[in-house]
Protein backbone atom coordinates (compact mmCIF):
# COMPACT_ATOMS: atom_id res chain seq x y z
CA UNK A 1 0.00 0.00 0.00
CA UNK A 2 1.11 3.57 -0.65
CA UNK A 3 -0.33 7.06 -0.38
CA UNK A 4 -0.31 8.03 -4.08
CA UNK A 5 -3.93 8.01 -5.20
CA UNK A 6 -6.19 9.76 -7.67
CA UNK A 7 -8.50 12.38 -6.18
CA UNK A 8 -10.95 14.25 -8.37
CA UNK A 9 -9.08 12.93 -11.38
CA UNK A 10 -5.60 14.11 -10.28
CA UNK A 11 -2.85 11.95 -8.78
CA UNK A 12 -1.95 13.09 -5.25
CA UNK A 13 0.91 12.42 -2.86
CA UNK A 14 -1.02 12.15 0.40
CA UNK A 15 -3.07 15.38 0.29
CA UNK A 16 -0.91 17.26 -2.21
CA UNK A 17 -1.80 17.32 -5.91
CA UNK A 18 1.26 16.44 -8.01
CA UNK A 19 0.73 19.30 -10.53
CA UNK A 20 1.08 21.70 -7.59
CA UNK A 21 4.56 20.33 -6.85
CA UNK A 22 5.47 20.31 -10.54
CA UNK A 23 4.57 23.97 -10.83
CA UNK A 24 6.71 24.83 -7.80
CA UNK A 25 9.87 22.81 -8.55
CA UNK A 26 9.69 21.86 -12.22
CA UNK A 27 10.02 18.39 -13.67
CA UNK A 28 11.38 15.80 -13.30
CA UNK A 29 11.37 15.31 -9.53
CA UNK A 30 11.12 12.61 -6.88
CA UNK A 31 8.45 12.85 -4.22
CA UNK A 32 8.25 10.75 -1.04
CA UNK A 33 5.36 10.10 1.32
CA UNK A 34 6.00 10.38 5.05
CA UNK A 35 2.89 8.30 5.78
CA UNK A 36 4.11 5.44 3.58
CA UNK A 37 7.62 5.45 5.07
CA UNK A 38 6.09 5.35 8.55
CA UNK A 39 3.60 2.61 7.71
CA UNK A 40 6.16 0.33 6.10
CA UNK A 41 8.63 0.65 8.97
CA UNK A 42 5.86 -0.10 11.45
CA UNK A 43 4.84 -3.21 9.49
CA UNK A 44 8.25 -4.72 10.19
CA UNK A 45 8.18 -3.73 13.87
CA UNK A 46 4.74 -5.28 14.27
CA UNK A 47 5.83 -8.44 12.42
CA UNK A 48 8.64 -9.00 14.95
CA UNK A 49 6.52 -8.25 17.99
CA UNK A 50 7.44 -10.65 20.79
CA UNK A 51 11.05 -10.99 19.60
CA UNK A 52 13.90 -8.83 20.85
CA UNK A 53 14.66 -6.93 17.64
CA UNK A 54 16.09 -3.91 15.88
CA UNK A 55 14.89 -2.90 12.42
CA UNK A 56 17.90 -1.37 10.70
CA UNK A 57 16.88 0.52 7.57
CA UNK A 58 19.26 -0.27 4.69
CA UNK A 59 19.97 3.33 3.82
CA UNK A 60 21.62 2.54 0.49
CA UNK A 61 18.03 2.39 -0.79
CA UNK A 62 17.46 6.09 -0.11
CA UNK A 63 19.80 8.13 2.06
CA UNK A 64 18.25 11.60 1.95
CA UNK A 65 18.57 13.24 5.36
CA UNK A 66 14.84 13.93 5.62
CA UNK A 67 13.98 10.30 4.89
CA UNK A 68 16.51 9.15 7.48
CA UNK A 69 15.12 11.61 10.04
CA UNK A 70 11.58 10.26 9.57
CA UNK A 71 12.80 6.73 10.28
CA UNK A 72 15.25 7.69 13.02
CA UNK A 73 12.48 9.44 14.92
CA UNK A 74 10.49 6.20 14.79
CA UNK A 75 13.37 4.36 16.46
CA UNK A 76 14.89 2.70 13.41
CA UNK A 77 18.48 1.58 13.31
CA UNK A 78 20.55 2.04 10.17
CA UNK A 79 22.50 -0.40 8.03
CA UNK A 80 25.38 1.51 6.40
CA UNK A 81 27.86 0.33 3.78
CA UNK A 82 30.33 3.23 3.64
CA UNK A 83 31.93 5.89 5.77
CA UNK A 84 29.78 8.47 4.05
CA UNK A 85 26.60 6.64 4.94
CA UNK A 86 27.80 6.40 8.54
CA UNK A 87 28.25 10.17 8.63
CA UNK A 88 24.81 10.64 7.06
CA UNK A 89 23.20 8.41 9.67
CA UNK A 90 24.81 10.27 12.54
CA UNK A 91 23.88 13.63 10.99
CA UNK A 92 20.24 12.47 10.89
CA UNK A 93 20.36 11.88 14.64
CA UNK A 94 20.86 8.11 14.70
CA UNK A 95 22.99 7.11 17.73
CA UNK A 96 25.98 4.88 17.12
CA UNK A 97 24.44 2.01 19.08
CA UNK A 98 21.74 1.76 16.39
CA UNK A 99 24.14 1.66 13.40
CA UNK A 100 25.33 -1.57 11.77
CA UNK A 101 28.29 -1.31 9.35
CA UNK A 102 28.14 -3.76 6.41
CA UNK A 103 30.13 -3.98 3.18
CA UNK A 104 33.01 -6.02 1.77
CA UNK A 105 35.64 -3.29 1.57
CA UNK A 106 35.72 -1.28 4.78
CA UNK A 107 38.87 0.81 5.05
CA UNK A 108 40.96 1.49 8.14
CA UNK A 109 39.76 5.08 8.14
CA UNK A 110 36.11 4.00 8.04
CA UNK A 111 36.68 1.51 10.85
CA UNK A 112 38.45 4.11 12.97
CA UNK A 113 35.75 6.75 12.44
CA UNK A 114 32.94 4.34 13.28
CA UNK A 115 34.68 3.07 16.43
CA UNK A 116 35.38 6.61 17.59
CA UNK A 117 31.85 7.81 16.80
CA UNK A 118 30.03 4.76 18.18
CA UNK A 119 28.88 1.61 16.40
CA UNK A 120 26.52 -1.25 17.19
CA UNK A 121 28.53 -3.79 15.22
CA UNK A 122 30.62 -4.42 12.14
CA UNK A 123 29.40 -7.18 9.86
CA UNK A 124 32.71 -8.80 8.91
CA UNK A 125 33.03 -10.21 5.39
CA UNK A 126 36.50 -11.78 5.29
CA UNK A 127 39.49 -12.86 7.37
CA UNK A 128 41.75 -10.03 6.11
CA UNK A 129 39.09 -7.51 7.17
CA UNK A 130 38.84 -9.20 10.55
CA UNK A 131 42.59 -8.89 11.15
CA UNK A 132 42.63 -5.21 10.16
CA UNK A 133 39.64 -4.34 12.34
CA UNK A 134 41.22 -6.02 15.38
CA UNK A 135 44.39 -4.03 14.79
CA UNK A 136 42.49 -0.73 14.41
CA UNK A 137 40.40 -1.37 17.52
CA UNK A 138 43.49 -2.23 19.57
CA UNK A 139 45.18 1.00 18.48
CA UNK A 140 42.21 2.86 19.98
CA UNK A 141 42.20 0.75 23.15
CA UNK A 142 38.83 -0.72 22.18
CA UNK A 143 37.14 -3.98 21.26
CA UNK A 144 35.07 -3.88 18.08
CA UNK A 145 31.70 -5.67 18.28
CA UNK A 146 31.38 -7.96 15.26
CA UNK A 147 29.19 -10.47 13.53
CA UNK A 148 30.63 -12.57 10.71
CA UNK A 149 28.70 -12.72 7.47
CA UNK A 150 28.26 -16.29 6.34
CA UNK A 151 27.45 -17.18 2.76
CA UNK A 152 24.88 -20.01 2.94
CA UNK A 153 25.05 -20.89 -0.79
CA UNK A 154 21.32 -20.30 -1.23
CA UNK A 155 19.81 -19.24 -4.53
CA UNK A 156 17.72 -16.13 -3.82
CA UNK A 157 15.96 -16.46 -7.21
CA UNK A 158 16.39 -12.79 -8.00
CA UNK A 159 18.29 -10.73 -10.57
CA UNK A 160 21.91 -11.88 -10.82
CA UNK A 161 23.22 -8.37 -10.04
CA UNK A 162 21.43 -8.26 -6.67
CA UNK A 163 21.92 -11.89 -5.58
CA UNK A 164 24.43 -12.13 -2.73
CA UNK A 165 24.04 -15.56 -1.09
CA UNK A 166 25.47 -17.98 -3.67
CA UNK A 167 28.96 -19.45 -3.33
CA UNK A 168 30.20 -17.52 -6.39
CA UNK A 169 29.14 -14.14 -4.95
CA UNK A 170 31.73 -11.86 -3.36
CA UNK A 171 29.93 -11.58 -0.02
CA UNK A 172 30.73 -13.28 3.26
CA UNK A 173 32.65 -16.43 4.09
CA UNK A 174 31.50 -19.92 3.02
CA UNK A 175 29.30 -21.35 5.75
CA UNK A 176 31.35 -24.56 5.56
CA UNK A 177 34.36 -22.59 6.90
CA UNK A 178 32.45 -20.78 9.61
CA UNK A 179 33.84 -22.74 12.54
CA UNK A 180 37.50 -22.06 11.73
CA UNK A 181 36.81 -18.41 10.97
CA UNK A 182 34.91 -17.94 14.23
CA UNK A 183 37.79 -19.61 16.08
CA UNK A 184 40.16 -17.06 14.55
CA UNK A 185 37.83 -14.17 15.41
CA UNK A 186 37.54 -15.37 19.00
CA UNK A 187 41.33 -15.35 19.33
CA UNK A 188 41.80 -11.75 18.16
CA UNK A 189 42.23 -9.27 21.03
CA UNK A 190 40.49 -6.37 19.29
CA UNK A 191 37.22 -8.15 18.53
CA UNK A 192 34.09 -8.97 20.53
CA UNK A 193 32.18 -11.63 18.57
CA UNK A 194 28.49 -10.99 19.22
CA UNK A 195 26.67 -12.90 16.51
CA UNK A 196 26.12 -14.09 12.95
CA UNK A 197 25.18 -12.14 9.83
CA UNK A 198 23.53 -13.40 6.64
CA UNK A 199 22.06 -11.62 3.61
CA UNK A 200 21.18 -13.53 0.45
CA UNK A 201 19.99 -10.82 -1.95
CA UNK A 202 17.47 -8.17 -2.82
CA UNK A 203 13.96 -8.12 -4.32
CA UNK A 204 13.08 -11.65 -3.17
CA UNK A 205 9.49 -12.53 -4.00
CA UNK A 206 9.16 -15.82 -2.12
CA UNK A 207 10.03 -16.98 1.39
CA UNK A 208 11.66 -20.35 0.69
CA UNK A 209 15.20 -18.95 0.11
CA UNK A 210 14.97 -17.05 3.40
CA UNK A 211 13.90 -20.23 5.18
CA UNK A 212 16.78 -22.23 3.72
CA UNK A 213 19.30 -19.59 4.83
CA UNK A 214 17.81 -18.99 8.28
CA UNK A 215 17.65 -22.69 9.15
CA UNK A 216 21.33 -23.00 8.28
CA UNK A 217 22.07 -20.00 10.50
CA UNK A 218 20.04 -21.54 13.34
CA UNK A 219 22.07 -24.76 13.12
CA UNK A 220 25.30 -22.75 13.02
CA UNK A 221 24.23 -20.81 16.11
CA UNK A 222 23.76 -24.00 18.09
CA UNK A 223 27.06 -25.53 17.02
CA UNK A 224 29.05 -22.33 17.64
CA UNK A 225 27.52 -22.02 21.10
CA UNK A 226 28.56 -25.61 21.76
CA UNK A 227 32.12 -24.54 20.95
CA UNK A 228 31.96 -21.72 23.49
CA UNK A 229 31.02 -18.73 21.35
CA UNK A 230 28.51 -16.36 22.94
CA UNK A 231 26.19 -15.96 19.94
CA UNK A 232 23.56 -13.53 21.15
CA UNK A 233 22.60 -11.59 18.02
CA UNK A 234 21.51 -12.65 14.53
CA UNK A 235 21.55 -10.15 11.68
CA UNK A 236 19.23 -11.74 9.11
CA UNK A 237 19.67 -9.10 6.41
CA UNK A 238 16.91 -7.75 4.23
CA UNK A 239 15.80 -8.31 0.67
CA UNK A 240 12.02 -8.72 0.84
CA UNK A 241 10.67 -7.60 -2.54
CA UNK A 242 7.98 -5.15 -3.56
CA UNK A 243 5.36 -5.48 -6.35
CA UNK A 244 6.84 -3.30 -9.10
CA UNK A 245 4.43 -4.79 -11.63
CA UNK A 246 0.97 -4.46 -10.13
CA UNK A 247 -0.52 -7.21 -12.30
CA UNK A 248 1.87 -9.83 -10.88
CA UNK A 249 1.39 -11.87 -7.75
CA UNK A 250 2.33 -9.85 -4.68
CA UNK A 251 5.51 -10.76 -2.76
CA UNK A 252 5.16 -12.06 0.81
CA UNK A 253 4.00 -9.59 3.43
CA UNK A 254 6.18 -8.47 6.35
CA UNK A 255 3.82 -10.35 8.65
CA UNK A 256 4.61 -13.60 6.81
CA UNK A 257 8.32 -12.78 6.85
CA UNK A 258 8.19 -12.10 10.59
CA UNK A 259 6.39 -15.39 11.22
CA UNK A 260 9.10 -17.22 9.26
CA UNK A 261 11.83 -15.58 11.35
CA UNK A 262 10.09 -16.64 14.56
CA UNK A 263 9.69 -20.17 13.21
CA UNK A 264 13.36 -20.51 12.21
CA UNK A 265 15.23 -18.75 15.04
CA UNK A 266 12.60 -17.84 17.62
CA UNK A 267 13.72 -20.55 20.05
CA UNK A 268 17.35 -19.41 20.18
CA UNK A 269 16.97 -16.55 22.65
CA UNK A 270 18.81 -14.14 20.37
CA UNK A 271 18.28 -10.53 19.45
CA UNK A 272 17.16 -10.35 15.82
CA UNK A 273 18.24 -7.61 13.44
CA UNK A 274 16.78 -7.16 9.97
CA UNK A 275 17.87 -4.72 7.26
CA UNK A 276 14.90 -3.81 5.04
CA UNK A 277 15.48 -1.00 2.56
CA UNK A 278 13.50 -1.43 -0.63
CA UNK A 279 10.26 -2.43 1.10
CA UNK A 280 10.39 0.62 3.37
CA UNK A 281 11.35 3.20 0.74
CA UNK A 282 10.36 1.71 -2.63
CA UNK A 283 6.62 2.32 -2.67
CA UNK A 284 7.07 5.46 -0.58
CA UNK A 285 8.38 7.38 -3.60
CA UNK A 286 7.49 8.18 -7.19
CA UNK A 287 9.29 9.96 -10.02
CA UNK A 288 7.24 12.60 -11.83
CA UNK A 289 8.19 13.55 -15.38
CA UNK A 290 6.78 15.58 -18.23
CA UNK A 291 6.29 14.54 -21.85
CA UNK A 292 8.55 16.60 -24.13
CA UNK A 293 7.48 15.11 -27.45
CA UNK A 294 5.29 12.37 -28.87
CA UNK A 295 7.28 11.02 -31.81
CA UNK A 296 5.95 8.81 -34.58
CA UNK A 297 8.60 6.27 -35.57
CA UNK A 298 8.79 3.44 -38.08
CA UNK A 299 6.19 1.03 -36.79
CA UNK A 300 6.17 2.44 -33.26
CA UNK A 301 5.49 5.63 -31.35
CA UNK A 302 7.74 7.15 -28.69
CA UNK A 303 6.96 9.13 -25.57
CA UNK A 304 10.04 11.27 -25.01
CA UNK A 305 10.18 12.40 -21.38
CA UNK A 306 12.28 14.96 -19.55
CA UNK A 307 13.41 12.24 -17.12
CA UNK A 308 16.29 10.05 -18.29
CA UNK A 309 18.44 7.08 -17.38
CA UNK A 310 20.66 9.31 -15.26
CA UNK A 311 17.62 10.10 -13.07
CA UNK A 312 16.33 6.52 -12.82
CA UNK A 313 18.89 3.94 -13.94
CA UNK A 314 17.10 0.77 -12.82
CA UNK A 315 15.38 0.01 -16.17
CA UNK A 316 18.66 0.46 -18.05
CA UNK A 317 20.85 -1.39 -15.52
CA UNK A 318 18.53 -4.19 -14.41
CA UNK A 319 15.84 -4.25 -17.14
CA UNK A 320 13.62 -3.28 -14.22
CA UNK A 321 9.90 -2.64 -14.55
CA UNK A 322 8.13 0.43 -13.15
CA UNK A 323 4.45 1.17 -13.56
CA UNK A 324 4.15 4.45 -15.47
CA UNK A 325 0.82 6.20 -15.14
CA UNK A 326 -0.61 9.58 -16.21
CA UNK A 327 -0.98 12.17 -13.47
CA UNK A 328 -4.37 13.16 -14.87
CA UNK A 329 -6.63 10.15 -14.47
CA UNK A 330 -7.72 8.77 -17.85
CA UNK A 331 -11.38 8.74 -18.74
CA UNK A 332 -13.01 5.31 -18.29
CA UNK A 333 -12.81 3.16 -21.39
CA UNK A 334 -10.15 5.29 -23.09
CA UNK A 335 -8.32 3.01 -25.51
CA UNK A 336 -4.62 2.41 -24.88
CA UNK A 337 -1.85 2.16 -27.43
CA UNK A 338 1.75 0.93 -27.28
CA UNK A 339 4.60 3.40 -26.76
CA UNK A 340 8.34 3.12 -26.28
CA UNK A 341 8.89 5.39 -23.27
CA UNK A 342 12.33 7.00 -23.45
CA UNK A 343 14.44 9.85 -22.12
CA UNK A 344 16.51 12.50 -23.91
CA UNK A 345 19.98 11.08 -23.16
CA UNK A 346 21.95 10.17 -26.31
CA UNK A 347 22.01 6.43 -25.70
CA UNK A 348 19.66 3.69 -26.83
CA UNK A 349 19.87 2.40 -23.26
CA UNK A 350 17.92 5.48 -22.17
CA UNK A 351 14.68 3.53 -22.42
CA UNK A 352 12.22 3.05 -19.57
CA UNK A 353 9.77 0.72 -21.34
CA UNK A 354 9.19 -0.80 -24.76
CA UNK A 355 5.74 -1.14 -26.28
CA UNK A 356 4.09 -0.20 -22.99
CA UNK A 357 0.32 0.14 -23.26
CA UNK A 358 -0.60 3.71 -22.31
CA UNK A 359 -3.53 6.04 -22.93
CA UNK A 360 -2.66 8.66 -25.58
CA UNK A 361 -0.60 11.49 -24.12
CA UNK A 362 0.47 14.91 -25.38
CA UNK A 363 3.46 17.19 -24.87
CA UNK A 364 3.62 18.79 -21.39
CA UNK A 365 1.40 16.17 -19.77
CA UNK A 366 2.74 14.59 -16.58
CA UNK A 367 3.45 10.94 -15.88
CA UNK A 368 4.48 9.21 -12.66
CA UNK A 369 6.81 6.23 -12.20
CA UNK A 370 5.54 4.19 -9.29
CA UNK A 371 7.75 2.42 -6.74
CA UNK A 372 10.71 4.73 -7.39
CA UNK A 373 11.57 5.60 -3.80
CA UNK A 374 14.36 3.01 -3.52
CA UNK A 375 17.51 2.98 -5.67
CA UNK A 376 16.27 5.96 -7.68
CA UNK A 377 17.75 9.21 -6.44
CA UNK A 378 20.69 7.50 -4.73
CA UNK A 379 21.87 5.96 -8.01
CA UNK A 380 21.33 9.10 -10.08
CA UNK A 381 24.14 10.93 -11.87
CA UNK A 382 24.82 14.12 -13.79
CA UNK A 383 25.53 12.32 -17.06
CA UNK A 384 25.16 14.64 -20.09
CA UNK A 385 25.49 17.54 -17.59
CA UNK A 386 21.93 16.96 -16.50
CA UNK A 387 21.35 18.30 -12.97
CA UNK A 388 20.36 15.92 -10.21
CA UNK A 389 16.62 16.31 -9.90
CA UNK A 390 14.83 17.68 -6.83
CA UNK A 391 13.61 15.42 -4.04
CA UNK A 392 10.41 16.43 -2.26
CA UNK A 393 8.89 15.15 0.98
CA UNK A 394 5.14 15.27 1.58
CA UNK A 395 3.34 15.09 4.89
CA UNK A 396 -0.44 15.44 4.80
CA UNK A 397 -1.10 18.65 2.84
CA UNK A 398 2.47 20.00 3.15
CA UNK A 399 5.45 19.51 0.91
CA UNK A 400 9.07 20.61 1.11
CA UNK A 401 12.06 20.35 -1.21
CA UNK A 402 14.57 18.13 0.61
CA UNK A 403 17.23 18.30 -2.10
CA UNK A 404 17.24 21.14 -4.62
CA UNK A 405 18.13 20.92 -8.28
CA UNK A 406 21.61 22.48 -8.77
CA UNK A 407 22.10 25.19 -11.33
CA UNK A 408 24.40 24.69 -14.29
CA UNK A 409 26.80 27.24 -12.77
CA UNK A 410 26.92 25.25 -9.51
CA UNK A 411 27.69 22.08 -11.44
CA UNK A 412 30.37 23.64 -13.65
CA UNK A 413 32.02 25.55 -10.81
CA UNK A 414 32.83 22.28 -9.05
CA UNK A 415 35.37 21.65 -11.79
CA UNK A 416 38.86 23.05 -11.29
CA UNK A 417 40.86 24.20 -14.30
CA UNK A 418 44.64 23.97 -13.70
CA UNK A 419 46.61 27.24 -13.70
CA UNK A 420 48.58 26.27 -16.77
CA UNK A 421 45.45 26.17 -18.98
Amino acid sequence: MDHFLYRDGILHAEDVALPRIAEAVGTPFYVYSTATLTRHYQLFKDALDGVDNLVCYAMKANSNQAVLKVLADLGAGMDVVSGGEYVRARAAGVPGERIVFSGVGKTREEMRDALAGGIRQFNIESEPEMLVLSEVAQSLGMKAPVTIRVNPDVDARTHEKIATGKSENKFGIPIARAHEVYALAGSLPGLDVVGIDVHIGSQLTELEPFEQAYLKVADLTRSLRAEGHNIRRLDLGGGLGIPYERSNEAPPLPTEYGALIKKCVGDLGVEVEIEPGRLIAGNAGILVSSVIYVKEGEGRDFLILDAAMNDLVRPSMYSAYHDIIPVVEPAPGLEKQPYDIVGPVCESGDTFAKQREMVPLKANELVAFRSAGAYGAVMASEYNTRPLIPEVLVQDDQFAVIRARPTFDEMINRDIVPEWL
